[in-house]
């Protein structure tokens, strides 16, 4: 082989994707999609937990709102339900805001919330299971994307 060819003149060491370090360089279509990933995944985290917020207010207040599916093995009174989602809700509000600004705690825990979501949503499935499938593939999409995110500057902020 020639000195002239490109592979004589790449290192060994550098990664097949034909950048050194452990991450793309900005302007890599990767980053791109996953930085608006990020910030669709903040984005969703937020209404999701307004909406999980509500959805737990109805199932507290009135009870009679959804259908009870009997014997179904997970199966909790829906007060119990109506504040599991409260509480969901309001943590994913605050975790929704943490990845819109930016913060490692915010995409960590946001992986985190959405993990549990998604069980939460399984086994929330007989009482709506049309909403519950939407959640999950919308939380999967949330893991995925803070998962992938490599922030390309110091500040790391979305917006």
């Amino acid at each position: 082989m020639s000195q002239d060819s490109p592979t004589a003149s790449t290192p060994p060491s550098t990664p097949r994707g034909g950048w050194s370090g452990d991450r793309p360089p900005a302007d890599h279509p990767a980053n791109g999609l996953a930085a608006g990933g990020t910030v669709f995944a903040g984005i969703m985290l937020s209404v999701s937990g307004v909406l999980a917020i509500l959805q737990g207010i109805v199932a507290i207040a009135k009870d009679d709102v959804y259908l009870s599916t009997p014997g179904y093995a997970f199966r909790f009174n829906l007060t119990s339900w109506g504040w599991i989602h409260l509480i969901l809700g309001v943590i994913a509000v605050v975790v929704g805001y943490g990845v819109l600004k930016g913060s490692a705690w915010g995409r960590v825990t946001g992986i985190a919330l959405a993990a549990l979501n998604i069980v939460a949503n399984f086994m929330f499935m007989p009482y709506q299971p049309i909403w519950a499938m939407t959640l999950i593939a919308i939380d999967v999409f949330v893991i995925w994307s803070l998962a992938n995110y490599r922030p390309s500057d110091d500040s790391g902020a979305l917006l």
